[in-house]
C-alpha cells in the first residue's frame, strides 16, 4: 500500500543554498527514494515556483508568505504568524496523512489543527527561542535587537505551547534536544541528523594556500564572526583570508577592505563556494550561537582540509573529535600556525570518514525516520 506524507516546509526548499534547505531538500530525496508518497506545502515571500521539486512530489502546493505588518501578530511569533494559512489547514483536513513539519515557522497549523488522528513529527532546526535571543545579543542594531528581543520571548511562549502535541520531535543536535527536554519538560524528542547530499564525498589531498570563513553574511552571528576573526585573530597576521558568503552588507565590504591580508568573495555561486571550500588549507569557523548545527562545518569537513571552530560551533553535534577546537584569539593562531603547509593524515581522514559516515548516512536516517512515522 502506498505511504503518504504532508511536509510543511518553512521556505521554498530548492535551490539549495544554506542549512535549513539542504536539510529539506535531501531529506524529500530521501523519502522519495524510498517511495513515499509526498504532498509539500511551503511558503514562499515573492510567489516562486520551483519545477524541480514536481518530480519529487505529489503534489506541491505554494502558500505566500504576508510580509510586514499584514504577517504581524500581538500573541505569536512573527516567523509563526505570517505564515498561518488558511488553504494549508483545509488541504491538511481532506485525510489523514501522517505531517511533518519542517520548522517551527511552519508549525501554527498545530494551534488550528482538527481533531483528526494522525502522526505529527515536528523537525527542528534550531531551539528558535535561544536562537533569536543570540541574534538579539550579537546585533549592533537598536531596532534589530528590539525585534529579536520581542520574537524571542513569543517564540519561546509558543514553543511550551506546542511542545506536547506532536507525536515526534527531531532535533539537528543533542544539545536541542536537551533543551526542550529541560525547558518544556517532554519526552518526545530524539536526534535526527541533518540531510545533507554529502555522504559519500572525500575531502581533498595535499595543503591549500589560504584560510576560510564562509556563510550567510546577512546574518548578524555570521556578521559578529567574521570581525572578531578580523579584530583578533588575523589582524597583524601574514596568513591570506578569504570570506565568502552571499549578502555582505556595505558596511562588512568597507570593514573586510581595511584588511591587507583579507579578500571578500560576495555571492559566490554554489560551484565556486564548493571550489574554495576545496582549495582552503583552513577552515576558522568560530561561532556564538550554541543552537542548531553549522552545515558550513559538515560541509568544510566533508570537502575541505582542517576545520578550526570554537566549542559552541560543534556543542552537541558529534562532530568534536574530528575539529581542532580553539577558543581564545592566540588559540586560533597557535592552530593555524601548526597546520600550516600539513595535509590531513591517512588517520584523520579515517576518523573523519568514520565519524561522518555513522552521522550521515542518510539512508539509514530515513529508514529511522519511516519507522517513526509509520
Amino acid at each position: 500500500m502506498d505511504r503518504h506524507l504532508h511536509i510543511i516546509s518553512f521556505i521554498v526548499p530548492f535551490p539549495v543554498t544554506y542549512g535549513g534547505v539542504f536539510d529539506i531538500y535531501h531529506k524529500i530525496v530521501a523519502l522519495h527514494a524510498a517511495g513515499i508518497k509526498i504532498h509539500l506545502h511551503c511558503f514562499s515571500e515573492n510567489n516562486r515556483r520551483e519545477h524541480a521539486l514536481n518530480h519529487l512530489c505529489e503534489r506541491v502546493y505554494y502558500y505566500h508568505r504576508r510580509k510586514g505588518i499584514m504577517g504581524m501578530s500581538f500573541s505569536l511569533p512573527y516567523i509563526v504568524s505570517s505564515r498561518m494559512d488558511r488553504k494549508l489547514c483545509y488541504r491538511l483536513d481532506e485525510n489523514d496523512y501522517p505531517v511533518l513539519i519542517e520548522g517551527v515557522h511552519a508549525a501554527g497549523w498545530l494551534l488550528n489543527r482538527s481533531a483528526k488522528k494522525r502522526k505529527i513529527i515536528l523537525r527542528l532546526h534550531n531551539v528558535e527561542h535561544d536562537y533569536y535571543r543570540q541574534l538579539f545579543l550579537s546585533s549592533s542594531s537598536t531596532l534589530r535587537k528590539v525585534y529579536y528581543h520581542f520574537e524571542s520571548a513569543l517564540l519561546k511562549k509558543f514553543e511550551q505551547q506546542i511542545a506536547t502535541v506532536p507525536d515526534h520531535i527531531l532535533t539537528v543536535s543533542s544539545q536541542d534536544a536537551e533543551t526542550y527536554r529541560r525547558l518544556f519538560n517532554v519526552n518526545n524528542v530524539d536526534v535526527l541528523p541533518v540531510f545533507t547530499g554529502f555522504t559519500h564525498d572525500i575531502p581533498p589531498s595535499g595543503a591549500g594556500s589560504f584560510c576560510l570563513y564562509h556563510g550567510n553574511l546577512s546574518v548578524p552571528e555570521n556578521e559578529r564572526a567574521v570581525a572578531w576573526l578580523l579584530n583578533e585573530v588575523f589582524n597583524n597576521f601574514d596568513v591570506p583570508f578569504v570570506i565568502a558568503g552571499k549578502s555582505p552588507s556595505p558596511a562588512l565590504k568597507q570593514f573586510i577592505a581595511r584588511f591587507y591580508n583579507a579578500h571578500l568573495v560576495a555571492d559566490p555561486t554554489l560551484e565556486k563556494m564548493q571550489s574554495l571550500i576545496a582549495e582552503a588549507h583552513c577552515h576558522v569557523l568560530p561561532s556564538f550561537n550554541i543552537t542548531g548545527v553549522k552545515l558550513k562545518i559538515i560541509n568544510a569537513l566533508f570537502h575541505g582540509r582542517h576545520c578550526i571552530v570554537n566549542r559552541a560551533a560543534v556543542k552537541g553535534s558529534g562532530l568534536e573529535e574530528v575539529c581542532h577546537i580553539a577558543q581564545t584569539p592566540g588559540q586560533f593562531k597557535e592552530r593555524i600556525q601548526a597546520l600550516a603547509g600539513k595535509p590531513l593524515t591517512t588517520g584523520e581522514i579515517e576518523s573523519r570518514r568514520k565519524v561522518l559516515n555513522n552521522l550521515f548516512d542518510e539512508e539509514k536516517n530515513c529508514e529511522r525516520l519511516i519507522q517513526l512515522i509509520w
